[in-house]
């Protein structure tokens, strides 16, 4: 999920500073670092950072410590044993008898997709009933089908969260809670409210978004004292009209419902700053709503023209379209009834009705990944390839909903998966939901307002907020120790402001320094809008590194680093800055934001080794694989791979290839260029697009498959003996000149070599029947074919080896196009069985030997793939076939036959050999 803005009112933003101001000295009293005891101290005991908060509870508890006797405030995760989280809370009453905040919290887990994991509490003990002080209960992220029975006990509560459990219903002896002013039930499964809700006067905040609930009980309209009624997500399509009485109102929100209606009163209540109706199925609303700026009716079909009068309940309404592209489509049409569409590819879009004012078409392109088109940040890695949609900046009446395919990332902690698009000539992320339809198959959806392009990407967790000038807090969502605190007055205007935390595995640093005791904090990385500095000095508190504690540190050995991107230099800054340090945290004051981090180590040089830390934060240890084809040595796999993957990998291919062992591990950054160089004889044997100069050339993007198949050729005589060569594989992209191979042999050894591993390539030796030109497993003589001529363009034997490489389970299509009997395709089948590839060739190269010679032969293919749907394959050979002419006419101009300029080379495709009988 991408990270939720948050924007304070002035009060709120003032309250929340305040109030987190107060909870500090919880978060100092207690030490839950892996190196030391708990610590009680003060009123506050945090045992939620780390696992066994239930055993080091019991611990305090079966010593019968005083101090517990004054703690007020309680963390405590519910990721534990059912039985134990049971019998640690039944303690809670008797040996905390103060305690004004209890919060027994999941989510601290996640699953494949970074989603927050539900705990195990299922139930309260009755006895926490006894809690007579008790004002803030929070229980989120658990597993409560029901209220426990001791809730509505608690007279004295003042604030109740129940957000993403598994609640169906609220019991009425809700009601009995005279002083509660705040509420959160969100993501449950609520059908229906009690009608005791209204009986809650002191009630201020009510948020019950993401349920399924279809009406409201007249009652809410009792809620006297309510400002803030979040009804958003559910699947309501009518209000009581007693929402009208709410006189407090200051903020409601009923976006993503089903309301067709609602009471034209809303609009007056007195106090009111903000009504969200988007996402609804208003066709018709007072003419007042339309002209209120706090009103909200996006994506509501508001003056649609329908057909005769509105369809009552009951009656039929026709299904929007669907619509399945094939592989030959790039292009659909909208209308304003709008549709649902799935590509070729397998993305999926929804067009809700009245998206589209005229009917528009639609193109799609989905672009292979390269650093032009994948804007990254230092630690951000790409899940998906690019998705082109125009026309460009096409603004749609409503949001059109996006589904992407994305290969899941494997590391998930403090990460979450976007979807990233250009916006107005910046990238921007958008809010972004996770689904799984089937194993292996993600999804990440979105909405868009407009078109452009679109890739997914997973980023460390993202936190922002818009500054007010009255002050405000921003925390990390991914370490709570991570904050950032704006006092009153910091800017004159607001301006938005985004924080990102960065995690470092301690054994990494150690092994990288040399140094056990060695320890950072996480990194944490800060940007704002507007202007570069703020007005007043802004307080950053970052946790101690790991292990240390303000009252045994050592002061000399701790440094607060900083880097202003795009410089890669971290300066040491720790004389520069009034350090406060407490048990837990340290905190330090800046004007303006850039990258900070917290090291403690006896070295001297901090700056270089955080660079290198810094540096081994981005790489991926690869290993690079060529292997060759068993019944076709003269086809070359060539892959750059994860370590983790390898063995796996290894293990599925070598059916099919053989080859050398894979490399030593090398390291690579995300987006990195490398470029793989044939040596030795061995030369590539047909003309790529990611060809230069016989490099093939790749980019490292660690999620996606790195992987090519060419062809290669020597022009050393093989029926004498067979050829050894190599294959190098070289970072950075091709050079002008690239080293002869005595010089990349001594380029090796250096530090900052650009080579990175080398494996060997054999081709055998040719016997027999091979010697006149026969390809094995085919049968076939493959002598220099002339397919078209000098004027129209040649097809070469390497271009119809591309072509069949690529054809699949489409070739008995084009068998039939190209005018090949179907009694010759079963014959084919049946010599080749159980052998596509040989099918294949022997299906091409025989009807390529039988059309040498006659006119029209290239034609004839390019017009069999168009019939078979693989439109793909016939641009590239129209490529192929418009390079030849070119180059004909190039050469006729050479030798002074002809006048005129040559045309310009096409894009769609690089310089392709001449025939050998050209």
């Amino acid at each position: 999920m991408a990270a939720v803005v948050t924007e304070l009112e002035p009060e709120a933003a003032a309250a929340a500073a305040a109030e987190d101001a107060t909870r500090d000295a919880a978060e100092e009293a207690v030490d839950t670092g892996p190196r030391a005891p708990p610590l009680l101290a003060g009123n506050r005991l945090n045992l939620d950072l780390y696992p066994g908060g239930c055993h080091r509870l019991l611990h305090l508890c079966a010593q019968r410590s005083p101090q517990l006797l004054q703690v007020e405030f309680l963390r405590l995760s519910t990721h534990e044993d059912p039985g134990l989280l049971g019998a640690t809370l039944a303690q809670v009453p008797g040996r905390l008898p103060c305690l004004r905040s209890l919060v027994l919290k999941g989510g601290q887990r996640r699953d494949a997709l970074g989603a927050c994991l539900r705990g195990c509490l299922t139930l309260l003990p009755a006895g926490l009933s006894g809690l007579a002080r008790l004002a803030h209960l929070d229980l989120s992220f658990n597993s409560l089908e029901t209220l426990p029975a001791c809730i509505p006990q608690l007279r004295g509560l003042d604030a109740l969260l129940l957000s993403h459990n598994c609640l169906t219903e609220l019991p009425e002896a809700l009601g009995a809670l005279p002083a509660l002013t705040f509420l959160a039930v969100t993501h449950n499964r609520l059908q229906t409210l009690p009608t005791a809700l209204g009986a809650l006067s002191t009630l201020r905040r009510l948020d019950l978004s993401e349920n399924l609930l279809e009406t409201l009980p007249p009652e809410i309209g009792d809620l006297s004292s309510l400002a803030e009624l979040n009804l958003a997500s559910n699947r309501l399509q009518s209000l009581p009209a007693s929402l009208e009485g709410l006189l407090s109102l200051r903020l409601l929100f009923l976006y993503s419902n089903l309301l067709t209606s609602v009471p034209a009163g809303l609009v007056h209540l007195p106090l009111l700053a903000r009504l969200d109706l988007r996402g609804n199925q208003l066709r018709d609303v007072p003419p007042e709503f339309l002209d209120t700026p706090f009103v909200r009716l996006q994506g509501n079909p508001l003056g649609e023209a329908l057909p005769g009068p509105l369809s009552p309940p009951g009656v039929f309404v026709p299904e929007m379209p669907r619509l399945f592209l094939t592989t030959d489509l790039d292009s659909f049409l909208v209308t304003p009834q709008g549709c649902s569409v799935t590509l070729a590819c397998g993305i999926r879009l929804h067009f809700p009705a009245g998206a589209a004012a005229t009917p528009i078409t639609i193109r799609y392109r989905l672009w292979l990944p390269e650093p032009r088109l994948v804007p990254l940040g230092p630690h951000d890695t790409l899940l998906s390839h690019v998705l082109e949609l125009q026309p460009h900046g096409m603004v749609f009446q409503q949001d059109v909903g996006l589904w992407l395919l994305f290969v899941p990332p494997r590391a998930q902690r403090c990460r979450e998966v976007v979807v990233r698009t250009l916006s107005e000539e910046s990238w921007t992320d958008l809010e972004t939901h996770l689904e799984e339809e089937a194993p292996k198959r993600f999804w990440a959806r979105c909405q868009v307002p407009h078109f452009s392009w679109f890739l997914v990407v997973s980023r460390p967790m993202s936190d922002s907020c818009l500054v007010p000038p009255e002050g405000t807090l921003l925390r990390s969502s991914g370490h709570p120790g991570v904050r950032v605190t704006f006092p009153q007055g910091a800017t004159e205007e607001p301006r938005r402001v985004r924080m990102q935390v960065v995690r470092m595995a301690g054994r990494e640093l150690r092994a990288l320094l040399g140094e056990p005791e060695a320890a950072v904090s996480p990194l944490l990385c800060l940007w704002q809008s507007g202007p570069p500095s703020f007005l007043r000095p802004v307080t950053v508190q970052l946790p101690l590194p790991p292990g240390v504690t303000g009252l045994s540190l050592d002061r000399s050995r701790l440094h607060l680093l900083y880097q202003a991107p795009p410089a890669a230099t971290w300066d040491d800054i720790t004389a520069q800055v009034a350090l406060e340090l407490t048990h837990l945290y340290a905190r330090f004051q800046v004007t303006h934001f850039s990258w900070y981090w917290l090291w403690y180590t006896t070295k001297n040089c901090v700056g270089g080794l955080a660079r290198k830390a810094w540096a081994r934060l981005r790489l991926h240890r690869v290993n690079l694989i060529a292997l060759q084809r068993r019944r076709d040595p003269e086809q070359v796999l060539l892959q750059c791979l994860p370590r983790n993957k390898v063995d796996a990998t290894l293990k599925r291919l070598l059916e099919r290839y053989r080859g050398p062992e894979p490399s030593d591990t090398v390291e690579l950054f995300e987006g990195e260029k490398f470029f793989a160089a044939f040596e030795r004889g061995i030369d590539v044997d047909a003309d790529r697009p990611d060809c230069v100069e016989g490099r093939i050339c790749f980019v490292f993007y660690s999620h996606l498959k790195n992987v090519k198949e060419v062809y290669v050729t020597t022009a050393l005589d093989r029926q004498a003996q067979a050829v050894r060569g190599q294959v190098s594989f070289y970072r950075g992209t091709v050079p002008t000149e690239v080293p002869e191979e005595a010089e990349a042999a001594r380029q090796k050894k250096g530090s900052d070599a650009l080579w990175m591993a080398t494996l060997p390539i054999k081709l055998p030796r040719l016997r027999g029947s091979e010697g006149t030109g026969q390809r094995p497993g085919t049968g076939l003589s493959l002598a220099p074919l002339n397919l078209g001529d000098a004027e129209s363009g040649f097809l070469t034997q390497s271009n119809l080896l591309s072509v069949a490489g690529r054809l699949g389970l489409d070739w008995p299509a084009v068998a039939l196009h190209l005018g090949l009997p179907y009694r010759e395709l079963q014959r084919i089948r049946l010599e080749f069985r159980d052998d596509l590839d040989g099918q294949i060739r022997h299906m091409l190269f025989s009807w390529a030997e039988r059309q040498a010679g006659r006119p029209g032969a290239t034609q004839l293919l390019v017009q069999a793939l168009e019939q078979s749907d693989r439109k793909d394959l016939a641009e590239e050979v129209q490529a192929v076939l418009e390079l030849g002419r070119q180059k004909y006419q190039a050469g006729i101009l050479r030798t002074g036959l002809a006048p005129g300029d040559p045309a310009p080379p096409s894009p769609l495709a690089s310089e392709s050999p001449e025939p050998a009988q050209a």
